[in-house]
């Protein structure tokens, strides 16, 4: 029995999940600007389960749609070692889809505008889409960017946004900063080549300066409130900087060692950075109590990686 739901939580990845809710919170906070910590309304629960439920359907159908890959490179993986059925999977992550698609709906009813169900139905396409046809694609990278970018997006659009064209960048450049990871971590399984990863680290960095233009346009259009003063910015530019750089030394040292170790430490630090940099977004409108909030993210995560690995 503990085997099984251990298999469970390998396929689903679990302590990934908590950068699908980081992504949700944080964009729904941004938009909101929310400085007092109050009860989250009902459009940002259903928001929340939307996102576990896309994100949980797109771990277990890269599975099983990478089955035949996986008994060659990854045979201890769940479904090739015969610990969970290539059935169960299916039907497992067709409800899951379900619920994310039902979820979606409910947060645009709670939110009284369409715009978190469009977004729904969006999800639920490049979910499929990447899973099923351009995964193992050129195009395989951009459209896991945009899973990500949908996700901050149900979040915003369950607080109302975007609102400013500003708060476009946090979507965009956090899609894009995925969309590197993903062409980083493109040959993990075994050595990779210097010059895609390369190319990851690059797209990784125009991801973050994207998302990192966010704050500086808004205080310049007045758009953050009193919080994000001239000096703090200067102080959150800062931040900001030492964090892209603190991720993208770990990718290039895989440049110079592209072994399959190397190569999944830094896609897992990429990975696990994403609630640090969604807490940090959030500090530039929102202040340090929902930053710290978003942050704590990072328990699950850290305790969950432990016995599964995020890659």
């Amino acid at each position: 029995m503990l085997q099984t739901l251990l298999a469970w939580v390998r396929l689903l990845r679990l302590p990934n999940h908590a950068t699908a809710v980081a992504d949700v919170l944080a964009g729904f906070l941004i938009v909101s600007q929310s400085r007092t910590i109050d009860w989250p309304a009902p459009a940002l629960w259903w928001a929340i389960l939307a996102s576990l439920g896309f994100y949980a359907a797109g771990m277990v159908l890269n599975d099983v749609f990478d089955l035949a890959i996986d008994r060659e490179e990854r045979p201890e993986r769940p479904l090739p070692s015969g610990r969970i059925s290539v059935r169960s999977a299916v039907a497992v992550g067709n409800v899951l889809m379900a619920i994310g698609s039902v979820a979606a709906c409910a947060t645009a009813f709670a939110a009284q505008n369409p715009w978190p169900a469009l977004v729904g139905a969006l999800l639920t396409a490049a979910v499929w889409i990447y899973n099923r046809h351009a995964k193992s694609t050129s195009l395989g990278p951009a459209v896991m960017g945009s899973c990500r970018a949908f996700n901050w997006l149900l979040g915003m659009t369950a607080a109302g946004g975007p609102h400013a064209p500003y708060e476009w960048l946090l979507p965009v450049g956090m899609g894009v900063y995925v969309m590197g990871i993903t062409v980083y971590a493109r040959d993990e399984a075994e050595e990779s080549r210097s010059g895609r990863l390369a190319a990851g680290v690059a797209i990784m960095l125009v991801g973050l300066a994207t998302a990192g233009l966010f704050p500086w346009l808004a205080a310049r259009a007045g758009g953050v409130g009193a919080w994000l003063t001239e000096t703090k910015l200067s102080n959150w530019l800062l931040l900001w900087g030492m964090l892209t750089a603190s991720i993208l030394l770990r990718a290039v040292l895989g440049i110079f060692d592209p072994a399959s170790g190397r190569v999944q430490q830094a896609v897992g630090n990429a990975i696990m950075a994403i609630i640090t940099l969604d807490a940090v977004l959030v500090l530039a409108p929102c202040g340090e109590p929902w930053s710290i909030v978003v942050l704590l993210l990072l328990v699950p995560f850290l305790v969950g990686r432990r016995f599964v690995s995020p890659t």
